[in-house]
């Protein structure tokens, strides 16, 4: 037996102020997946407060995201170290004081420094909430926790563009992160007074492999960094190659130390397993299809259609509504329902809903992406719930929170691999589309003034050749925005591609129920 680690069964009877204590973890794990969205809503305007120069501002998400990243991978080992309550207590009131720090921030770097920590305690929190459906929780109420985590968990980037917007256009930039401290205080607060499921084990600080952890940390970062740099260098410079290289072989020296260590920080061997390898490769696309729709959806339309925050936001409520609709369905077929069968269904009617969102035109707008969005929403907990239990479910309790740092990373770097394949086919696709356009345009293409949303007289006189400077001038933004439009359709038809591809692997499992 792990020392900390009690031997008994969990209790059958659970007491309401156990469902509490979860409902305030869950709502810890809620503020930490939310703020990703709500600030990249402001970044502008945080740009202009601190006088960020050179396009520096972006590092105010990828600092974040880094530091999450690292933290989900060592949640295990900090799981043993502190036990899941003093996991909790510590993450969250490090990420409640560090975004009190970051709306105080009187410099850049300040804030940078801040959004590290907050960050990494707010990264131990997503799987944290996960392992404490199978550590607190008896079988027969696993499903039940299950969708309260995973619409918490799925609900956050759906609903943080709309949050945001109304901050940025109703509030000051420091309330994006002001509004974490009283739902933090709170939490912080329930969870005190939770009794802890289990014990801390301070072995795991004593045997703790720092060059594994230096390792990890330097692999994760590089993976991150060189996701996000490279569709803006291009994947052929020599920068991206460089980080592709560093990223390549960090990640081999830290596989090779993790594995050969008694007292592993990651435990990789569990990929060994093949039903979990496959949850974790689901895991993967499901981030990929979540974080690259919710980042697609605001980008068309700001850019195409020229709505503001605020309205951004109110047009993707929708997917949020659906889940929320589809989530009680989906835990009471999850009792009846092959998980084969119901992983999919789900992502099957998910990568529908991607690939249907590939069909817009510079008029698209709220209408035609209901439909789209309601299939993606209902999809997401019959993607997330099966999967979750497959991964977790039925695991002895030590491997419990390292199992679910594995799950929960393999969908935060799917999310960023999502993120790079979308922007890498909007910078290379977007141009083509345009000189594409603009020949089509000077021929007298009916089909391409159709799509610029040109009268048929000035395609005419295009043809001709007879259009001045200036109408010249008001037809390349046209151009412009068409063209953008038409890499947006590819790159939804990319995302749908990646996550059918996941569902045929449901096809492997070999439990067929669980």
């Amino acid at each position: 037996m792990t020392p900390g680690r009690p031997a008994a069964e969990p209790e059958t009877r659970v007491a309401p102020a156990t469902w509490l204590g979860f409902a305030a973890m869950g709502l810890g794990m809620f503020m930490a997946i939310l703020d990703i969205q709500i600030v990249a809503s402001s970044l502008t305007t945080i740009e202009a407060a601190l006088g960020v120069a050179g396009g520096g501002i972006s590092w105010v998400q990828t600092t974040y995201l880094i530091a999450e990243v690292v933290a989900i991978a060592l949640t295990g080992w900090l799981g043993r170290a502190l036990g899941l309550r003093g996991l909790f207590l510590v993450g969250l009131g490090g990420f409640t004081t560090a975004s009190v720090g970051c709306a105080l921030a009187w410099s850049y770097p300040v804030l940078l420094g801040f959004r590290v920590v907050q960050g990494f305690c707010g990264g131990v929190l997503i799987p944290g909430v996960f392992a404490a459906v199978f550590l607190v929780f008896p079988p027969r109420l696993h499903e039940r926790a299950t969708m309260v985590a995973g619409v918490l968990a799925m609900l956050a980037p759906t609903l943080g563009p709309a949050l945001g917007g109304w901050i940025t256009e109703t509030t000051s930039w420091h309330w994006l992160f002001l509004i974490n401290l009283g739902p933090g205080l709170l939490a912080l607060a329930v969870i005190a007074h939770t009794p802890a499921p289990d014990l801390p084990d301070r072995t795991a600080l004593r045997d703790l492999d720092v060059l594994a952890l230096v390792l990890v940390v330097v692999f994760l970062a590089l993976l991150e960094i060189a996701l996000e740099e490279g569709p803006e260098q291009g994947w052929g410079s020599g920068l991206s190659l460089g980080l592709v290289a560093a990223t390549l072989g960090a990640g081999a020296f830290a596989i090779g130390r993790c594995a050969r260590r008694p007292e592993r920080l990651v435990d990789l061997g569990l990929f060994a397993e093949r039903d979990f390898a496959i949850a974790c490769g689901l895991s993967f696309a499901l981030g990929a299809g979540l974080f690259g729709s919710v980042y697609l959806m605001p980008l068309f339309l700001g850019h195409v259609r020229g709505h503001g925050p605020l309205a951004i936001g109110a047009i993707m409520v929708v997917t949020g509504a659906a889940q929320l609709v589809a989530a009680p369905v989906a835990t009471w077929l999850e009792r009846r329902v092959s998980a084969r069968l119901l992983l999919g269904a789900g992502y099957a009617l998910f990568a529908g809903g991607l690939v249907a969102g590939g069909f817009a035109t510079i008029e698209t707008d709220f209408d035609e992406m209901f439909w789209p969005q309601v299939a993606r929403g209902a999809a997401l907990m019959l993607c997330l719930l099966p999967a979750t239990q497959i991964a977790l479910g039925g695991r002895a309790r030590s491997s419990v929170e390292n199992a679910s740092g594995l799950f929960n990373l393999m969908r935060n770097v799917g999310g960023a691999v999502g993120l790079a394949l979308v922007d890498t086919v909007l910078a290379v696709r977007a141009p083509d589309h345009a000189i594409d356009l603009a020949e089509r345009l000077a021929l007298g293409d009916a089909g391409a003034a159709e799509a610029v949303g040109l009268p048929a007289a000035m395609v005419a006189a295009a043809a001709a050749g007879a259009l001045d400077e200036a109408t010249r001038a008001m037809i390349a933004p046209l151009i412009e925005r068409a063209a953008a439009t038409e890499a947006f359709n590819e790159a939804w038809w990319l995302l749908g591609a990646l996550v059918g591809l996941a569902a045929a692997t449901v096809l492997l499992i070999r439990r067929r129920s669980v």
